[in-house]
């Protein structure tokens, strides 16, 4: 599988020591994938001996075109290594055209809410948090999709829940749910591991 990131990568260190431990479903981290260089997942990967690949988002595009150049290079990297999964772990591009088509229900995305509230575009990292404090919540949470053509609407797969507390902040709020994404990351990859296995070529 090929894992995208944009960050810390504390998420793609949970797959990665799900694969070292053996409970990932014999699925295996085959390339890492940046939007931004400089990250530190990149060095997460690299201390792992996992390849990575900086692709950098060509900003001298119209949004649109830059999103669908964007995505062919990642396409290409995913046929480079014969991924048959792709995984969105705190990735912030979004991805359009032909990659999207010949990977439909394979790529899976990481989001810091529980879809379909606080989801969509513009909803991604502290700003979902606001948002979630705004409205007076009482739970939040992280959820685990299916890719589609529009933004956070694919179909769930995994969504694990928090409490919202007196006197949270979004960093607080944010953190909580932090450690929930780990489990959740680990345990879609599982499930989409069962259904490869079931019909699907290996991951």
């Amino acid at each position: 599988m090929l894992v995208l990131v944009s960050g810390n990568g504390s998420n793609l260190q949970a797959l990665i020591d799900a694969e070292r431990a053996g409970n990932l479903g014999g699925a295996r981290i085959a390339a890492v994938v940046s939007d931004r260089a400089g990250i530190f997942a990149l060095e997460r990967a690299k201390r792992t001996g996992i390849p990575v690949h900086t692709e950098v988002p060509d900003r001298a595009l119209p949004k649109e075109q830059g999103r669908e150049e964007l995505s062919g290079r990642i396409l290409r990297i995913a046929g480079e290594y014969d991924a048959a999964l792709i995984v969105l772990a705190g990735f912030l591009s979004i991805l359009r055209g032909d990659l999207l088509t010949l990977y439909e229900g394979r790529i899976i995305n990481l989001h810091p809410s529980l879809l379909p509230k606080y989801g969509g575009p513009g909803m991604y990292g502290e700003g979902v948090h606001r948002a979630v404090l705004a409205a007076n919540e009482t739970e939040s949470g992280c959820t685990v999709h299916i890719v589609d053509r529009g933004t956070d609407t694919g179909p769930i797969l995994v969504q694990r829940k928090v409490p919202v507390l007196r006197g949270d902040t979004p960093e607080i709020l944010a953190a909580r749910i932090h450690r929930e994404e780990h489990t959740a990351i680990v345990d879609a990859v599982l499930i989409m591991a069962a259904r490869f296995s079931a019909g699907y070529k290996p991951l």
